[in-house]
Parts: C-alpha cells; sequence; structure tokens
C-alpha cells in the first residue's frame, strides 16, 4: 500500500482513528513534518501573519500561495498537502475558483484546496470536485470574513447558530468535501457538527470531538509572541532562537567565532 496520503484515505477515517494535521510554509519543516508521519500538510493564508507580518489574512496573493505552496509540496513525499484559496481568488466566480485551484495543483504541486464558507460556497465546492480538485472545507470562525464578523471571534453560540453551521456543514458534504476544517467555536457545537456528517471534522479551537486536530505551527512550536488560547505550546523555540542570536552577536563581537576548527 502507497504511504502517500489522499483524500480518499483520509476522507476513510472518519470514526476510525484520529489524525493531525499542521500549518507548514517552507521546504525544511515540511521534510520534517513529513518525517513526523504528519498525514495533512496545510499551507494556510496564515502565512499572511506568520511569514509576511499583515495583521490577518485578507493581503495574502495567489501567487505568494502557489510560491509557498510549491516549497511545501516539495518538501513533503507522504504528507497530502492542501493550498488555502485566498481572499477573492474564488468568491468572485466558479470560473475564478476552478482557474485559480487548478493553479495550485498544476503549478504548485497540492494535492487539494481549501476555501472558506458553508452553504454559499456549496456551488464552487461541486464545481471543484466535478473537476478532480479535492476540496477541504472551513466553516465556524472563517478569518477571510474578519471584518463581517467584527474581529477574530467565537462562532456557533446560539442554537440558531449551531443549526446554520450544521445546515453549511451538509451543504459542504453534499458538494463534496473530502473534510471540514471547524474553527472557533464551543466544543458542544463542534460535536454536534461532527455528528451531523460523514466526512471528517479537523478542529481549531473546536474542542476535543472533532475527528482530527490542527494547529498553526508557530503556535505549537513557541514562536508567537502572544497565542490564542486553544493553542498548546510544544516547544519555546522564541525563547531558544533569541538565545542563539545573542550567543552569536556576543561571539563574533569578542572574536571567539570563528574559532580554529571553522577554518578551512
Amino acid at each position: 500500500m502507497s504511504t502517500k496520503w489522499t483524500a480518499p484515505r483520509i476522507r476513510a477515517l472518519k470514526g476510525k482513528q484520529r489524525f493531525a494535521m499542521l500549518t507548514a510554509y517552507d521546504y525544511t519543516t515540511a521534510q520534517l513534518m513529513d518525517e513526523a508521519e504528519i498525514p495533512m500538510l496545510l499551507v494556510g493564508d496564515s502565512l499572511g501573519m506568520t511569514v509576511l507580518g499583515y495583521e490577518n489574512t485578507l493581503p495574502v496573493t495567489l501567487e505568494q500561495m502557489l510560491h509557498h505552496s510549491a516549497a511545501v509540496s516539495r518538501g513533503a513525499k507522504n504528507a497530502m498537502v492542501i493550498a488555502d484559496l485566498p481572499f477573492l481568488t474564488y468568491q468572485v466566480s466558479i470560473e475564478e475558483a476552478i482557474l485559480n485551484a487548478g493553479r495550485c495543483i498544476k503549478e504548485a504541486g497540492v494535492d487539494g484546496v481549501k476555501l472558506e464558507g458553508g452553504e454559499i460556497r456549496a456551488p464552487h465546492v461541486r464545481a471543484l470536485v466535478e473537476n478532480g480538485i479535492p476540496v477541504l472545507g472551513h466553516i465556524g470562525l472563517t478569518p477571510q470574513s474578519v471584518h463581517a464578523m467584527g474581529g477574530f471571534r467565537v462562532q456557533g453560540k446560539t442554537e440558531s447558530d449551531i443549526e446554520r453551521l450544521i445546515r453549511d456543514a451538509r451543504a459542504l458534504e453534499d458538494a463534496g468535501i473530502f473534510a471540514l476544517v471547524l474553527e472557533g467555536m464551543p466544543s458542544d457545537t463542534a460535536r454536534r457538527i461532527t455528528e451531523a456528517i460523514s466526512v471528517p471534522t479537523i478542529g481549531i479551537g473546536a474542542g476535543p470531538h472533532c475527528d482530527g486536530q490542527v494547529l498553526v505551527v508557530n503556535d505549537l512550536l513557541g514562536l508567537t509572541e502572544r497565542p490564542p488560547k486553544f493553542a498548546k505550546k510544544y516547544a519555546d523555540l522564541r525563547s531558544e532562537l533569541q538565545r542563539s542570536f545573542s550567543s552569536f552577536k556576543e561571539e563574533v563581537e569578542s572574536g571567539t567565532f570563528p574559532a580554529p576548527e571553522h577554518e578551512y
């Protein structure tokens, strides 16, 4: 059996095995994640904040996504690589959605794309799937709608909101998504959505009841200055990097680097 993770293989995990997904933005990190046997790597438009220094994801361009997605694809041999479709690359028309998603597949070598939105995006999802492009859905807190939501706010708190999210999830499932990201919602809301559909859910700030979990790699590695509540820091690379940079500076200034063992 091939070790390569695919959309059908991910979908088949529903109810059988929990699985992990991480964001990745470069070749080396993707290679390390692949060696750790992470099944799915998301080249998130979160790179707008983690890599490019923007306040949110909205300024990220398709060209930037293609650039980083290609690097991740070169690093990951077995993981399924998913590229985020950035703001205004799929909302305008189904035709643009197909063209831009197709560029991610053809030019960046990814295995599928992710787009935000519920029932309103079902026609886009259906068109992409019918054209051979696997789609990962995304509902709840959708960062590309940050202005409409009034900030990064928890979603699905009221019964009417929960029912709307379940309708969104079912519409996306009917349209052909292979899995669904649930972001920024109470754990019971995520549980109800997870139970309502037959494709896996992947939680981020959505509690323990999802089929899989995803974190932004910068949060996981302790690189984020003010990480969100839902993130767990598995390392403290921020402090370690600062220590390393300071040590290098001090050794250069003192003349102890380079030492004889670093000379040709």
